[in-house]
């Protein structure tokens, strides 16, 4: 008997420690939905800024965009959509990206990028550009929380 009441009691705590934790809140890396509006004049040397929101765990957290790039010839608004990936937290999202875009438009052309930052984030990022820049340059992009 004592044998038996010694493993009803292991399964009782194994079953507990299942339990908790599953309840436990989890330090797994997500992903987040990113939307950014930019704005950039450039000739030869481009500045940049805009601003933005993430959209993480429900929450939705405003944005900061800045950020200088070089090459860049013309005026241009950009609309941004995409995925933040490998997330611990908000914060993590802030930082400096480089990484490579493409894209150049007259008056309307697409823009796709995959940018990283030094948490390890990685932007995945498409959208639409209304004006005339060769190059829209995100390398350099700076994100800050608001």
């Amino acid at each position: 008997m004592l044998v038996f009441t010694r493993a009803m009691k292991m399964a009782a705590v194994s079953l507990a420690v299942m339990l908790l934790g599953a309840a436990t809140p989890s330090q797994a890396q997500t992903t987040g939905h990113v939307r950014l509006h930019i704005v950039k004049i450039g000739f030869i040397i481009g500045v940049g800024g805009g601003s933005g929101v993430l959209i993480y765990h429900g929450h939705r957290y405003r944005l900061s965009v800045s950020g200088i790039g070089i090459g860049s010839l013309g005026v241009a608004a950009v609309d941004l959509v995409g995925t933040a990936s490998n997330l611990t937290s908000p914060g993590a999202i802030a930082g400096t990206y480089g990484g490579a875009g493409a894209g150049g438009s007259f008056v309307g052309g697409g823009q796709v990028a995959t940018l990283q930052n030094g948490n390890g984030v990685v932007l995945q990022l498409q959208g639409l550009q209304a004006g005339f820049q060769v190059s829209l340059g995100l390398g350099g992009m700076t994100l800050a929380l608001q």
